[in-house]
């Protein structure tokens, strides 16, 4: 999801709890802040030597253990004001992808990606997930595109073959 689509969202629905869900069932607390916002910008070489930039919004939510008692989530309109406010002070990229960074004790730290989001009552649950790690380069370096098997191509990779 851009940026641009996550504030959109929250514009239309100003008048709910904001709630994520960073895995399947799991919702981040009722505690939870927002302590960041991070205009990045990634320029990149993959292993084929072939080069990428772009640009992302991360936005970091952490749970405060002294409210871990809390029920009530924090609005939509809360949380708007706090990215207004940061956009006054250091400009988002509107078509930048947005992920949120979060970890809990039973979690390990990751940005994750907008998923999907629900509408149920009062609420507006962004539902967010784990991007898995890929070769960009797998037709440079000859790794085969595979569905089902794990295929590999040790020979693709090895020194002088152009690929890592």
């Amino acid at each position: 999801m851009k940026t641009i689509e996550f504030l959109e969202l929250l514009k239309e629905h100003q008048n709910k709890n904001l709630l994520f869900e960073y895995k399947t069932g799991a919702l981040v607390g009722a505690n939870y802040h927002i302590t960041e916002v991070k205009n990045i910008t990634i320029e990149s070489v993959d292993c084929g030597a072939g080069t990428d930039a772009w640009k992302e919004t991360i936005i970091q939510l952490w749970e405060s253990p002294s409210e871990k008692d809390k029920r009530e989530y924090m609005s939509v309109y809360k949380a708007l004001g706090i990215l207004n406010k940061v956009d006054k002070m250091r400009t988002m990229d509107r078509n930048a992808e947005v992920k949120f960074e979060y970890s809990n004790e039973n979690f390990h730290t990751a940005q994750l990606f907008v998923n999907d989001y629900i509408l149920n009552g009062t609420n507006l649950t962004v539902q967010l997930a784990v991007e898995k790690t890929d070769c960009k380069a797998k037709e440079t370096c000859g790794v085969p595109e595979t569905v089902g098997a794990k295929a590999t191509n040790v020979e693709s990779c090895s020194p002088g073959s152009g690929c890592c």
